[in-house]
């Protein structure tokens, strides 16, 4: 009689996923440690991974399936609104909350744009916190009725809507004469990943030089002279 076959290690399949799990950014430890231990209340959820800019999420990304990605707009570096388009592209059906402290339409709208299918403010309270991740674990989506309606506000549209909320920061210190290094120093960022803003901030303007984006700066308003 034929013994059986010795299977290999690659031959057993995966054993089942018993808890719904979730993708945590927030730059601040505190932060996402109350937000971890929140939802870590609710029955068969759990926080699989965290990340602490948007250069680490989308690291993290790469190689985690979660159940739902939440992440903060202001963090270093990359912010969170361009995570969640990059992340969108790749993955179209995941379920995002963005968890913000900006109350205002135009951040509302720009993350729904982005791709996000939850907006949430920082200063809800805990139990709209886990009604909201159980609501985007359900149905894909979460807005709150005061969203809601700013979802449906007219928001006065402008030339720098384009930009990130990080390309305008940047934008207003390369025309107040600062260089990539004194401004990468302010925030934390490499003068490489400055010049990269740069760069995209000028596609974005259609402007070739400096000297055209501190003029559509004062244009705008965003600094004086």
């Amino acid at each position: 009689m034929m013994a059986e076959p010795t299977r290999g290690p690659g031959l057993y399949p995966p054993p089942e996923r018993t808890r719904r799990q979730v993708v945590l950014a927030d730059d601040h430890d505190l932060v996402r440690g109350g937000i971890r231990g929140l939802i870590e209340l609710l029955p068969d959820i759990e926080v699989m991974a965290e990340a602490s800019s948007g250069e680490e999420l989308l690291t993290l990304m790469e190689s985690v399936t979660p159940d739902l990605v939440i992440t903060d707009i202001h963090m270093p570096g990359m912010d969170g609104l361009e995570a969640v388009a990059r992340i969108r592209r790749g993955q179209p059906a995941l379920p995002i909350l963005v968890l913000s402290m900006h109350d205002t339409p135009d951040f509302v709208q720009r993350a729904v744009v982005s791709g996000a299918n939850g907006y949430l403010m920082k200063n809800a309270a805990p139990s709209e916190l886990q009604h909201a991740v159980q609501s985007m674990l359900a149905t894909g989506h979460y807005f709150n009725a005061r969203v809601a309606r700013m979802l449906l506000e007219k928001v006065e549209t402008c030339a720098d809507d384009g930009l990130t909320e990080r390309q305008v920061e940047i934008l207003v210190m390369i025309a107040g004469g600062l260089s990539s290094k004194e401004i990468g120093h302010q925030l934390g960022l490499s003068p490489k990943t400055v010049d990269v803003h740069r760069a995209r901030i000028m596609e974005r303007l259609q402007v070739r030089d400096v000297a055209s984006l501190t003029r559509y700066a004062v244009r705008r308003g965003l600094v004086k002279v």
